[in-house]
């Protein structure tokens, strides 16, 4: 049973439409959080000093800590009040903000992000789930996908609002932007929002969600600190150890839990396993993406901030126009089919990318790029869409917190594994002759370095070479990710369950609940 401290009946207070604006304002706000960071990161490793490795603890500390509480977030918003957590959410997130907006050091800028991952777990779930207490079920789906929209938007918005804020304010501005955004999210709570409750839910584990954020983060550390510590050394290797002994834990606590968090016997469901793999992979390599990108463009082609957002659309472009014809195609010719060729393209075009030379220029990436968001696009719906059609309407609920939270795990992942990557390819191919061994050391921690050490010692060929290491790098990182798109490819049509005829994409959604129909309507955004 859900409490709602509300007299008027669902669907009929007008202001129920200006609410919904308020929580697309917030929506919107986590969607180009996404993506503005990545345009920020060189000018931030140069006014900062941050190395490749920081730059990534400064992506992944908001993706670890967002994927690690999305699901005890929902249900703290059920036990205590949605319109309560959600406000708490936007009030975390704000606080965030201008913690890293006033930040002066590296640490600080980390511990901002982590503080906004809180923030964002909070509201990402409960700005979803209050929509129920609004709008009548005719009206409830429309809604979702307006929410669902808001936050799509942000991605494609995230690059051009960075990039111009870069090029005429400081650094912080990027976060900045975030608070008047979070305000009116928490005005718009606090005066249009009933309050909603559902006392039946289960309690929150606590030891759960450590397990979670003490595994996921153990394993990140591992990935990002190997390069530069190397493979063998035994802190990276106690990290490793502790990764797999704490997210072992994890999975035989909830198996043993009678309502678990993380409900792990909803992937002996065949179609939901291939298929949330498949939409995990396309989080690791965009998030891997969007991390390498940003500098090639800013500091290899030498583009400004705005510039290189500019430079980013057409991927998004390629993204958003995929994922809304993919519904049309998926009911033409199945969604194994249609997740399959959309994976065969992502790994076609990461694979032309990985052709990549210094001397291309941007004519030669923007191909390849909106290739790639083609490729996104029409793996990752009909994959999402796949995977919570495979599950009892019963399970929809939790299956949809689950491939959520692997979603945001494959994004940690890719930032820290293709960065990592990166980082080591760089640093060994970087050509530091004659430099003393601490600039030497300095130059190899980032392109972004090497490039203000040349800029100071007017030292053309280590600019050059810096230019040359780093596309060695990312070529290196696409050649992965072709490989392992076309390896989901294959797997995708040899497991992946043939489509259910007759069955419409939003089959059983009101009957799930607003989970289900917000992951499906954010798969089509």
């Amino acid at each position: 049973m859900v409490t709602v401290t509300n007299s008027s009946p669902v669907g009929s207070d007008p202001r129920r439409w200006w609410a919904l604006g308020a929580l697309v304002a917030s929506m919107l706000t986590l969607g180009f959080d996404t993506t503005i960071l990545n345009v920020a990161l060189p000018t931030m490793a140069e006014r900062l000093g941050a190395t490749t490795e920081e730059q990534q603890w400064m992506a992944d500390a908001y993706i670890v800590v967002f994927a690690a509480l999305m699901l005890p977030a929902g249900l703290l918003g059920d036990r205590f009040g949605r319109r309560r957590m959600l406000i708490t959410g936007l009030g975390i997130f704000l606080v965030g903000s201008l913690v890293g907006a006033l930040a002066g050091d590296v640490d600080a800028v980390i511990a901002a992000r982590a503080v906004m991952g809180v923030g964002a777990a909070l509201v990402t779930p409960l700005a979803l789930s209050v929509l129920p207490s609004l709008f009548a079920p005719g009206e409830r789906t429309k809604a979702v996908g307006i929410v669902s929209a808001g936050s799509t938007l942000g991605l494609p918005l995230g690059p051009i609002i960075g990039g111009w804020l870069l090029d005429h304010f400081w650094w912080g501005s990027v976060f900045l932007i975030n608070l008047p955004m979070a305000a009116l999210g928490i005005a718009a709570c606090v005066f249009l929002l009933p309050e909603t409750r559902d006392p039946a839910s289960p309690r929150v584990d606590v030891a759960s969600a450590a397990l979670t954020a003490a595994g996921l983060g153990a394993l990140v550390y591992a990935i990002i600190e190997a390069p530069t510590r190397g493979w063998g050394d035994p802190l990276v290797l106690t990290a490793f150890a502790a990764a797999a002994v704490l997210i072992t834990a994890l999975v035989l606590r909830e198996r043993r839990v009678e309502r678990p968090m993380l409900d792990m016997t909803l992937l002996a469901h065949r179609g939901f396993l291939f298929n949330t793999l498949a939409a995990t992979l396309v989080m690791f390599v965009l998030s891997g993406l969007l991390f390498v990108l940003p500098p090639y463009l800013q500091v290899v082609l030498g583009h400004d901030a705005l510039g290189t957002g500019v430079r980013l659309l057409p991927m998004m472009g390629g993204l958003i126009i995929a994922a809304r014809a993919a519904q049309p195609v998926v009911a033409r010719f199945g969604a194994r089919a249609v997740v399959s060729a959309g994976l065969v393209v992502l790994a076609f075009a990461a694979l032309l990318g990985s052709r990549t030379s210094v001397d291309a220029g941007y004519g030669f990436t923007v191909l390849w790029l909106s290739v790639v968001g083609f490729g996104f696009g029409f793996s990752v719906v009909p994959a999402m869409s796949g995977a919570l059609g495979a599950l009892p309407a019963d399970r929809a609920g939790s299956g949809s917190g689950l491939l959520m939270t692997l979603r945001q795990v494959g994004g940690a992942i890719g930032v820290a594994l293709l960065g990592s990557l990166l980082a080591g390819a760089f640093r060994d191919r970087l050509d530091v002759t004659g430099l003393p061994a601490g600039v030497a050391d300095t130059a190899g921690d980032s392109v972004v370095a090497a490039h203000v050490i040349a800029d100071r010692a007017h030292a053309d060929s280590l600019a050059a070479s810096a230019n040359a290491a780093y596309v060695h790098g990312m070529g290196l990182v696409l050649l992965v990710c072709g490989i392992a798109a076309l390896v989901s490819a294959l797997l995708a049509a040899a497991f992946l369950p043939g489509t259910r005829p007759g069955r419409p994409a939003d089959a059983d959604a009101e009957e799930a609940g607003p989970a289900v129909v917000a992951a499906r309507a954010d798969a089509r955004q």
